[in-house]
């Protein structure tokens, strides 16, 4: 692992590169969770660089891990504005030149919007692990669950360890996700503009999310599109099925003809 600092818009991000450089390899490109960051990640990067031979880049978002704070609180568009201005310059401040996105919760919607509307030649796939494309109740009444955890529980406390600015980062995502007029906020739009391979991955006891968010993506996305449900899993196949999910990232990426490794 090497660990960087990537400047974006005046902003100082921080940033962990596993396995080959962008000009040896395509590049893995992690999209955390609403509450994640670089390390939060755990050994996931490096075994996906290890077992793809691809490049991967995990970097913390704005208000995360060890990154610049933001201005609370967040805008409610916070996901499009990260998809359309901040990662495509993530990308050029770390020379990526071939891409698949991964991205969990948070950071699979951000995937998304940038695939379906920066169209950026440089992206050849999707891996999408427990998206979202709309609010449920289910969801809702998690990140209420996870307001009380932090309020009154231990949450706070875990989360300061991986978190510089913790207050920053839990009520940026906290409070914009329960604002009233998130209420509204839906993808759907977006998901017809993803031409592009898409694997969608989601636990089965997702706490977060119901079948409804992958079929809706399954069912108006325009490039090819895999679907893969892991038992006894929750909202975070990477940490809870890290195995299946692991090789099931290999296999989507030897299909794209991307790793890392030389042909036999």
């Amino acid at each position: 692992m090497t660990l960087e600092s990537l400047a974006v818009k005046g902003t100082r991000l921080e940033a962990a590169w596993f396995g080959p450089p962008p000009d040896q390899a395509a590049t893995l490109v992690l999209l955390h969770e609403g509450l994640g960051c670089v390390a939060l990640w755990k050994a996931f990067p490096q075994h996906l660089a290890e077992l793809t031979g691809c490049g991967v880049l995990a970097y913390s978002r704005a208000g995360y891990g060890a990154s610049d704070p933001v201005t609370l609180p967040r805008p409610l568009s916070y996901m499009h504005e990260e998809a359309r201005e901040i990662l495509p310059r993530v990308l050029d401040a770390a020379n990526v030149q071939r891409a698949v996105l991964v991205g969990h919760s948070d950071g699979a919607s951000i995937a998304l919007i940038n695939a379906a509307t920066v169209v950026d030649p440089r992206v050849r796939g999707l891996v999408l692990i427990a998206p979202h494309v709309f609010t449920e109740p289910i969801g809702l009444d998690s990140i209420r669950g996870a307001r009380e955890a932090y309020q009154s529980g231990p949450l706070r406390e875990r989360l300061a360890r991986y978190h510089r600015h913790v207050d920053v980062a839990f009520r940026g995502w906290n409070e914009a996700w329960l604002d009233p007029d998130f209420a509204t906020w839906n993808l759907r739009g977006f998901i017809p503009g993803i031409h592009c391979p898409s694997l969608l991955l989601q636990g089965r006891q997702d706490q977060y999310g119901t079948h409804k968010q992958l079929d809706a993506i399954e069912a108006d996305c325009s490039g090819p599109c895999r679907v893969v449900w892991l038992d006894h899993c929750g909202h975070s196949p990477h940490r809870e099925q890290p195995e299946a999910t692991l090789e099931t990232i290999r296999h989507f990426v030897t299909d794209l003809g991307l790793t890392g490794f030389p042909p036999t």
